[in-house]
């Protein structure tokens, strides 16, 4: 695949450009990259380096997103680039995330799109590294599953410019916004890199202002990354600013990469993190990475019926009316989209 023109730059003066796609906004010189690794200034014009170039590619159902309140039972074609704005010290696909050579095979947006459809999926993830610093190549796939409509949907860190959300909403129907350690700012520069934690906030806003459903996730991390005021102070957020239906998913971490030495977190801690939620008035939290665990269930927020029984994944219970309505209250659960039924049990990796 040929180098592709980056969208969301400005030339500058001697043949610097300054790219706008995610918040660090990097000024890159003559023949240097930015942050990312993938956008290079080649003579004054940037250039995408990892466009069609896929790391990863399978089918997922789409709960592994987390999304709960979006066409649930659904398959996706889950499809990743190389390269990341972030550098987390936890990160579980370091290996296609932070490589500094773009690799990847040759895998054009009209042929994720086939892909999907030959295998049954109903939408497309753009997922397991960071889709924003492959916007080119996830919005052209987009734009084209969408005209034989397939859904769209991120799995982000949500650090991304509102002129890069305009660019991709039209395209885009959900997006999953991974937060680590309660948006703590002083654990995303120790640990992850990040300068300034405010702009996925001001995303996230854009986000909702252009109609595209949100799901948030939180990792709970031990001793560096489990303050329930911060978790508090996130859930009283997304309550003000998403509504208080806005899922939450809070996730239990796993050692891995430069943090193997860390516990993997305690399911009291993840309960005290749930209810620090549903006491600030979410009505959906949920505890991830915990199969079997009662909070993985969808409960009616007014009567407390368990309406969507899970395991892990799997959808092992489905208790609500055709319009999406508790069958003992008749309170509106608010799920996008409709139960799909695939019979799918393993999702699988095509490269």
């Amino acid at each position: 695949m040929s180098l592709h023109e980056a969208i969301l730059y400005s030339k500058e003066k001697d043949l610097k450009v300054k790219c706008s796609l995610c918040a660090r906004r990097c000024l890159i010189a003559d023949g240097a990259t930015g942050f990312c690794l993938v956008r290079k200034n080649q003579g004054g014009t940037l250039f995408t380096l990892n466009y069609g170039k896929a790391v990863s590619a399978c089918v997922d159902p789409i709960s592994k997103k987390p999304l709960a309140h979006f066409n649930p039972g659904a398959l996706v074609m889950s499809v990743a680039a190389a390269g990341c704005n972030f550098r987390c010290q936890f990160c579980d696909n370091w290996m296609i995330s932070q490589e500094k050579e773009v690799t990847g095979k040759n895998f054009p947006p009209a042929d994720i799109v086939k892909a999907a459809r030959d295998r049954n999926c109903q939408g497309i993830a753009y997922t397991y590294t960071e889709p924003t610093i492959y916007m080119e190549y996830a919005r052209d796939t987009a734009e084209i599953a969408h005209k034989v409509g397939f859904f769209n949907t991120f799995v982000t860190n949500g650090y991304m410019t509102p002129e890069a959300v305009k660019a991709i909403a039209p395209f885009l129907d959900a997006a999953t916004v991974d937060f680590k350690a309660g948006g703590d700012p002083n654990f995303y520069k120790s640990f992850s890199a990040v300068p300034d934690v405010e702009p996925i906030y001001e995303a996230l806003k854009e986000l909702k202002l252009q109609g595209v459903h949100i799901e948030i996730t939180n990792l709970v991390i031990p001793k560096v990354g489990e303050d329930m005021e911060r978790i508090r102070q996130m859930a009283t957020w997304i309550k003000e600013y998403l509504g208080k239906d806005t899922p939450f998913h809070l996730l239990r971490f796993h050692p891995d990469y430069k943090m193997t030495t860390v516990p993997a977190t305690s399911v009291q801690t993840l309960e005290h993190a749930y209810m620090t939620c549903k006491n600030v008035g979410l009505n959906y939290a949920y505890i991830g990475n915990v199969p079997g665990h009662p909070a993985e269930n969808t409960y009616c927020p007014n009567c407390n019926e368990p309406v969507i029984k899970r395991y892990s994944f799997e959808i092992t219970r489905w208790n609500l009316t055709k319009d999406m309505r508790c069958p003992v209250c008749g309170h509106n659960i608010p799920i996008k989209g409709r139960l799909h039924v695939t019979g799918a049990k393993f999702p699988y990796a095509l490269f």
